[in-house]
């Protein structure tokens, strides 16, 4: 997930914190992992249909987060290469199935576990994570977990990628969505060092194949390459690899091609109590937190390293909190003191913060305090800020967290500082249009009776619709909303009379997406409730 795909229980409140090989040809840039690598790793897993009546059938089909959808398809393919998730497309294809992917299984909405879905291919057996000498990049299996992402590239060569915060989500359609993280501020998103990535495809014909395409300006495929940097996952095809190398690094030394990250960082964890937060303190408080964030959000901020984020929480939760990291050999204390300073400036209620200081690799691999795992049905949007919230909408903000109608703990508003490094991309660069953003923004419930979920759901409804008032209960199209937060309701004109879906989430980006679309999937085999369309044809 996520973008930061993250959840967290505090004193009863769920708190929002940051899956026959035809080859043609392959164009700039094609190559593959060194053969002598290949033949010294031991067979890969699979292929393996497993039905209904396999006993493996129950955890495959039921892994994702989000408890409120458990899908019920045919059978799952457990895959170990990519020539396996060609025959278990093709499969599909011949037979007229739906079929879809599943990578860490941190999805938020029914797009896997959809009654329609009747063919799922699981990608957790495919976790490589290896240096391509030909393509002086690094490749990364589409299963792999984040967490197993960081360990591998950091002992081995000293280097990461910036990404996100939960060690348990999958990077398959991490990447998708744009990738960010905690050191996003500092050296950009996931996409802005994703050098090329394998796909499988069907063409028009109905034929499964696999594709690599990469940012090369020369490669035939590059359309291919950009669509997958922030155009959202199940819309193109199956993704199986990615290589990731910083543009611009030079040589062949492996450990200068991507970044490196901080030995040490400075994880925080501060907390308020609510009942000391009247509606003008609280009022302060949001406002400093949004003041910092846009103050600080260009790319040469001397803040980038520090990262937090501000969960609102429901009054009946006990304390509003803020987490984060300060990713600094030197100074992370002093960033911390002050960033902390402004944003309790003029609240008269005394924070009490929770300081520690671990190597990165730790930090990394324990990820956002307090992760539950998969056990709440969940609700979720998103948007981003360019500017802060107005007065009206901190009011509205401060009304949906306290109301007395309303008792369940576990609803939030999480406001993620953005910007920095992230923001020096042009907005069509690759797919992530959402490049002038100071802050993001996750909106979550979570709850485990499904007798409740109208009631829940509805609560989070009525806050964003509230909250967005004067756009048509959505965000302004020019601030949008996150891909990797998926919410159905953003394509339902019940609740959205604003900004269509697809510019909320692409910007101007959508109709290229469309046209790539229409190109590298034909006949639609990948689709969901908020994929991609694909653009009409003329004549």
């Amino acid at each position: 997930m996520s973008a930061l795909s993250r959840r967290n229980v505090v004193r009863g409140g769920l708190v929002a914190t940051t899956a026959g090989v035809v080859v043609p040809g392959l164009g700039a840039g094609a190559g593959v992992v060194a053969a002598a690598d290949e033949a010294s790793c031991p067979p890969a897993p699979g292929p393996a249909m497993v039905g209904r009546g396999d006993p493996r059938y129950r955890s495959l089909a039921s892994r994702g987060y989000n408890r409120r959808f458990v899908g019920g398809p045919e059978h799952v393919w457990v895959v170990g290469t990519t020539a396996h998730v060609v025959r278990a497309v093709q499969q599909a294809v011949d037979s007229g199935r739906r079929i879809t992917v599943r990578s860490g299984g941190h999805g938020f909405e029914n797009f896997v576990a959809d009654p329609a879905v009747e063919v799922v291919v699981d990608m957790s057996a495919m976790t490589a994570v290896s240096y391509d000498p030909d393509r002086r990049a690094f490749a990364v299996e589409a299963g792999a977990l984040l967490g197993e992402v960081y360990r591998r590239l950091y002992l081995g060569w000293g280097v990461t990628i910036p990404a996100g915060w939960c060690a348990d989500v999958g990077i398959g359609g991490h990447v998708l969505g744009g990738g960010f993280g905690p050191l996003s501020r500092l050296m950009g998103l996931s996409v802005d060092h994703l050098y090329a990535v394998e796909v499988v495809v069907v063409d028009r014909a109905g034929k499964a194949r696999r594709v690599v395409a990469t940012r090369e300006p020369s490669d035939p495929n590059r359309d291919l390459w950009w669509a997958h940097t922030g155009g959202g996952g199940g819309s193109f095809g199956i993704v199986t690899r990615y290589w990731f190398r910083t543009p611009g690094a030079d040589g062949d030394d492996p450990s200068a091609l991507l970044p490196a990250p901080p030995s040490g960082v400075l994880s925080f964890s501060v907390t308020w109590d609510w009942q000391k937060l009247d509606r003008t303190s609280f009022a302060r408080l949001v406002r400093n937190h949004c003041a910092w964030a846009e103050r600080h959000s260009a790319p040469h901020s001397p803040y980038l390293a520090l990262y937090s984020e501000l969960a609102l929480t429901r009054r009946p939760s006990g304390t509003v909190l803020m987490i984060g990291q300060v990713a600094a050999d030197s100074g992370a204390e002093r960033m911390l003191d002050e960033h902390l300073a402004a944003i309790n400036r003029g609240v008269p209620v005394q924070p009490v913060r929770t300081v520690r200081n671990h190597s990165w690799l730790a930090a990394a691999l324990a990820g956002s305090p307090g992760d539950p795992g998969p056990v709440y049905r969940l609700k979720v949007k998103s948007g981003y800020l360019r500017r802060r919230f107005t007065d009206r909408q901190i009011d509205t903000l401060h009304h949906h967290l306290t109301r007395s109608d309303y008792d369940h703990p576990g609803g939030s508003v999480s406001l993620y500082t953005h910007g920095g490094k992230v923001n020096t991309v042009a907005g069509d660069a690759t797919a992530t249009s959402h490049r002038d953003a100071s802050i993001k923004m996750f909106y979550v419930n979570g709850w485990e009776d499904p007798r409740d979920d109208a009631r829940h759901i509805a609560w989070l409804r009525e806050l964003y619709r509230d909250l967005y008032a004067d756009t048509g209960g959505v965000p302004a199209a020019a601030d949008g909303a996150f891909i990797n937060y998926p919410d159905t309701d953003l394509a339902d004109p019940a609740w959205n009379t604003g900004a269509p879906w697809h510019t909320l989430y692409f910007g101007e980006n959508y109709r290229r997406l469309q046209r790539i679309k229409a190109k590298w999937d034909p006949r639609d085999v990948f689709h969901h409730a908020l994929s991609v369309r694909p653009a009409l044809r003329r004549g």
